[in-house]
């Protein structure tokens, strides 16, 4: 069943990556590259899972995390964080996140970490 799937990443080359493997199986995927961008995006969106890079050049991730998960209308959408800074492996104790995943990442594990969220 396709699923619609939030990705923020400032990094165009792994954002497009990402959202080329998730369109692969079959998802629908919408990216974003800023912070702003991202907010107005979920305004008037309910996707099926989030994705989150934990640095980007307008904001953190956690931050954004954090917000999702206080706000009634989204707090029920799964978030996998990703970083490729070891320091934020633990984003579980910063945030609900459900999962995180250190770049870079295996293609086949990153699918199936994004398959446990969906179904």
């Amino acid at each position: 069943m396709r699923k619609n799937i939030f990705v923020l990443d400032d990094n165009d080359d792994i954002r497009a990556i990402i959202e080329e493997i998730l369109k692969e199986e079959q998802h629908e995927v919408s990216g974003f590259d800023t912070v702003e961008s991202f907010r107005k995006g979920i305004q008037f969106a309910q996707p099926d899972l989030i994705i989150l890079d934990v640095m980007l050049t307008d904001g953190n991730g956690l931050d954004i995390c954090d917000e999702l998960k206080e706000n009634r209308r989204t707090q029920h959408i799964p978030i996998i964080m990703m970083s490729a800074n070891t320091i934020y492996s633990d984003a579980k104790k910063k945030c609900e996140t459900e999962d995180f995943i250190n770049k870079p990442f295996d293609i086949d594990d990153f699918v199936n970490r994004v398959n446990e969220q969906l179904y």
